[in-house]
């Protein structure tokens, strides 16, 4: 039996000797390769987080003692030690098996649910103000533990402005891996590699712990020495950061040697004061190729460890064809630029970077800031494109509300991952965008059906001087050879795109639900049914003039839409049918008004939650009074 097999609950961990915990670490990321070899998922991260993890579960008593991880994408080797390591664990963002990230319904040692950065200090500073004032709780400690690019999120610079008025006991852990998805920037990311660099100031680190081991001289003169290291270290470093917001700072402690995190975290537990560890590790750690290449490991496919892709050769991301056609848009005219929230790679945006460096901004994990800073730049005549995951604009809505549709900014935002986002789950599906959007005055949405019709989206959304919102999921499932696809010609504003004739019944589809309605309209012809299909494109305008000509030629229309029901395109259209009193029936596919779970496929998901072609075959057929012998 391996080692691993023996952790049942943290206290397993807490009796092994250290060379015990040494082959545990080398078993644990064995596990992980293993399981992301098959199901994809955050391998980089995990693997550079094993020492740490294993360090917090030998200190403290979870799950009375609360670990806030941000982002949560690192909690692999968490559920591991607390006793999930099994088939689930297996099936890990499959169905059946665990969610990718933290969550409470899965273990009593999770705490809270994560999915988006910057959120753990603020969860830890709500633990702790109610452990101090009411429960069972109040010796217990609350530990949040955070990426160095959690540190650029203005809600984590929010929670260090009220920590020290809401707490005197918490430990923070930084774990600086220089990297979150992307390599960090900005003035923080400077900041901790100054620390770390400064060869002067752990010299006088050394010396003053020499002193202070040399026994009875160290007690006679350990605040003297204090006084004397806090003043050499103003001298050598500005006063540190973190001390400003009423934190201690420890570190940077090498992140992976168990027994110094251990030593520093014990020391912690005791402080009466906040507390800031400082963690060095390596991205990766323990796997070669994700240590050269954290960005590409950070989020894998199945099967990539093993140096194999399972890319079809009939998909490509749309994040490469909008990386390349925003640079041939940049290199043409000096006032584009695009701008991204530390997702250079995710979104495409690389390959701007690489080759119009002085045309491309990363802010760091700030999409309020990216939003409004592409706000300004279109008031100063420049033409931002501003790219973000579906699900994390949901952070900027007020700026997305205020700052530029209020006042009809012509910024490009393009939706990356909208649509179900499968073994990411609840807290990545990006199908709220349509709802949430839809709402807002100026806002013009529309979503492509393929790579060409993307393309020229892209080139049509400069020539509108208004907001522009495009979404789009991560793959496009064609055969598409991008040397042949080229810029053709501007979308006419609001209007539909491809239109099949048929009879009776209408699918008005977005996007690549046009696949779907195919399918059905195959299988209806079975019943003598000629099915239409309309590419809509736009949401917001809806093309009004195709949709009273349907009202008059069919007597039942079916909305497809990869957003929730509500709220959402279907939703568009019977608001406008209702608004026009035109008699007509609807029928409408999205996804039900709840948090959608990960899943093994995108099929399996429409089975589960009625989306399947056999599924909306039958009620169409019911609809129309078509028997199925």
């Amino acid at each position: 039996m391996n080692l691993l097999d023996t952790i049942r609950t943290p206290r397993d961990v807490k009796v092994l000797n250290r060379s015990q915990l040494k082959e545990l670490a080398k078993e644990i990321r064995q596990t992980l390769v293993n399981v992301t070899a098959v199901n994809g998922g955050h391998l980089a991260s995990n693997l550079g987080i094993v020492e740490l993890t294993i360090a917090l579960h030998r200190v403290f008593d979870s799950p009375r003692d609360r670990f806030i991880f941000d982002v949560s994408h690192q909690t692999y080797v968490h559920k591991l030690l607390t006793g999930r390591n099994d088939a689930k664990f297996r099936q890990i963002r499959m169905d059946g098996g665990y969610s990718g990230f933290s969550d409470p319904t899965e273990s009593e040692h999770d705490a809270f649910i994560a999915g988006h950065a910057g959120t753990a200090l603020s969860v830890a500073l709500g633990f702790a103000y109610a452990r101090d004032r009411i429960g069972s709780r109040r010796n217990s400690h609350v530990v949040a533990i955070l990426g160095d690019g959690s540190l650029t999120c203005g809600m984590t610079l929010e929670a260090l402005n009220n920590l020290v008025t809401t707490t005197k006991r918490l430990i923070v852990v930084v774990n600086d891996n220089e990297f979150f998805i992307d390599r960090n920037v900005g003035a923080i990311s400077i900041y901790l590699n100054k620390i770390l660099i400064s060869g002067l100031y752990r010299a006088v680190s050394n010396a003053t712990k020499k002193i202070l081991g040399n026994g009875k001289l160290g007690k006679a003169v350990v605040r003297g020495i204090r006084r004397l290291k806090r003043a050499v270290k103003s001298i050598i470093l500005p006063t540190s950061y973190f001390e400003y917001y009423g934190l201690r700072y420890f570190g940077p402690i090498d992140g992976h040697d168990i027994s110094k995190l251990e030593e520093i975290l014990e020391f912690c537990k005791f402080s009466k004061v906040p507390v800031l560890v400082h963690v060095k590790t390596i991205k990766g750690y323990g796997y070669e190729d994700a240590i050269h290449f954290p960005e590409k490991f950070h989020g894998i496919d199945p099967e990539q460890v093993c140096g194999i892709t399972t890319s079809q050769p009939d998909t490509i991301s749309y994040g490469e064809i909008l990386g390349k056609e925003l640079t041939k848009l940049a290199q043409k005219d000096k006032t584009v630029v695009g701008v991204v929230a530390a997702m250079a790679r995710g979104t495409g945006l690389s390959y701007l970077r690489d080759h119009c460096p002085d045309q491309y901004v990363d802010v760091g994990i700030a999409e309020e800031h990216a939003v409004i800073f592409s706000a300004a730049l279109a008031k100063c005549g420049m033409r931002p494109v501003c790219a973000i995951y579906s699900t994390f604009l949901q952070r900027a809505f007020d700026q997305v509300l205020h700052d530029v549709c209020l006042q009809n900014l012509p910024v490009v935002f393009c939706l990356d991952r909208a649509g179900i986002a499968v073994h990411d789950g609840m807290t990545h599906h990006g199908i709220f965008d349509l709802s949430y959007l839809r709402l807002i005055p100026n806002a013009v949405i529309l979503q492509p059906e393929n790579a060409q019709e993307f393309i020229n989206a892209l080139h049509s959304a400069f020539q509108w001087h208004c907001p522009v919102f495009i979404r789009y999921p991560r793959s496009c499932n064609r055969n598409v050879d991008l040397s042949t696809i080229k810029f053709s010609q501007y979308l006419p504003f609001g209007k539909a795109g491809k239109i099949i004739e048929g009879g009776r019944v209408c699918f008005l589809t977005l996007g690549s639900m046009v696949d779907l309605a195919n399918e059905i309209c195959q299988k209806l012809k079975n019943f003598g049914i000629q099915g239409g299909i309309v590419d809509m494109i736009f949401v917001k305008p809806l093309d009004e003039e195709i949709l009273r000509d349907i009202a008059k030629n069919y007597e039942l229309v079916v909305t497809l839409e990869d957003n929730v029901l509500m709220g959402g395109f279907g939703s568009a259209i019977l608001e406008f049918y209702n608004d026009n009193d035109i008699k007509i029936n609807v029928l409408r596919y999205g996804w039900p008004d709840e948090f959608i779970k990960h899943g093994t496929s995108l099929d399996v998901l429409r089975v589960e939650h009625g989306l399947s072609v056999t599924n909306i075959m039958d009620k169409v057929l019911s609809i129309l009074n078509i028997h199925i012998s």
